[in-house]
């Protein structure tokens, strides 16, 4: 009798560690962002944060009492959402929004479509969107008040992709890569030091947490599509354009943190390079031709919902399938 084996692409193997272990990789690998964005915005944007955790962790629990399911804010997947959201909201939102943006997270895109695992996408990145689309004025506010730390003369003005979208990068009035890179601008709390953002990411990778196939797939190919951009529009190349898009926004952030996501990335190889070539290409497209400066939002929601066409169309031949019959 025949026997038809079914291969699925990994994982196969059994590990040590656990979902609440990994989430709290993960959020010690966001501490340093999470700190730096403190003391860059000063008080208001630690109330950000603690009241976006908080809440995210309550409308967690709440779920569970009211569905009388386990409790399962002790696996800190509640912790990392609240953490993402708040890293992406601008320092001196509203206290209400936050946790508006938090129930939006944790029961609607997350709890009703089966919890942790069952998402079809990222929760922070959603409840981020819900409240852009619902308060895009407060959402693209990243005044900050002068009592604290902020780039000089640039308190109340645009941010650095809101500027480099509308003039492109001049030397004497464009904001320093440096300044970018270390984060010393205006932004979300959490997306403004590309610096603290990749020793996150090593700290990822050093517990194996992730790996480099979606990070460094989509900052390539996002780099990609810049490059050749640049001549096309007429500027020419630019090296200052170039790294002012790498380390402004949120793309760093988005690819090491959220592109990155177990849930809603695929699982075959050849998919999570697909995952990211799209990932980046569109992200370009939103930024550079869209009405945004930002883009990096839209194209991990977006990629999110191709996730199981990507999985499907990359899925391994199963054993004793696809060769030819003597």
């Amino acid at each position: 009798m025949e026997e038809m084996y079914n291969v699925s692409s990994n994982p196969h193997v059994r590990d040590k560690m656990t979902t609440s272990r990994i989430m709290q990789l993960v959020v010690i690998a966001l501490l340093p962002a999470t700190l730096f964005g403190i003391w860059n915005f000063g008080f208001h944007a630690l109330l950000v944060v603690l009241v976006t955790v908080i809440s995210s962790v309550f409308f967690e629990w709440l779920y569970d009492r009211l569905m009388h399911k386990k409790n399962t804010i002790t696996d800190f997947s509640a912790v990392v959402t609240g953490l993402l959201l708040a890293l992406n909201m601008p320092p001196q939102i509203p206290l209400w929004m936050p946790v508006l943006g938090s129930a939006f997270a944790i029961i609607i895109v997350k709890q009703l479509f089966g919890g942790l695992g069952q998402n079809f996408m990222n929760p922070a990145l959603a409840g981020r969107c819900f409240l852009m689309i619902s308060f895009a004025a407060k959402m693209t506010d990243f005044s900050v008040s002068d009592s604290y730390r902020g780039v000089l003369d640039t308190v109340t003005g645009a941010t650095p992709l809101a500027a480099l979208k509308k003039q492109g990068f001049v030397a004497a009035s464009s904001i320093p890569v440096k300044d970018l890179f270390i984060g010393n601008i205006q932004g979300t709390i959490g997306e403004t030091s590309a610096l603290a953002i990749l020793i996150g990411a090593v700290i990822l990778l050093a517990f194996k947490v992730i790996d480099l196939k979606v990070p460094l797939t989509y900052i390539g190919s996002f780099t990609v599509f810049v490059i050749f951009y640049m001549p096309g529009s007429g500027m020419g190349f630019n090296g200052n354009y170039l790294l002012s898009h790498l380390f402004g926004g949120g793309l760093m952030l988005g690819a090491w943190f959220m592109a990155t996501d177990y849930v809603t990335t695929p699982i075959t190889p050849k998919g999570q390079l697909i995952y990211g070539c799209c990932l980046g290409i569109l992200t370009a497209i939103f930024r550079l031709f869209g009405g945004s400066a930002e883009g990096v939002s839209y194209a991990i929601i977006f990629c999110n919902l191709l996730v199981p066409i990507i999985e499907k169309v990359t899925k391994p031949v199963a054993f004793g399938k696809g060769g030819k019959k003597a």
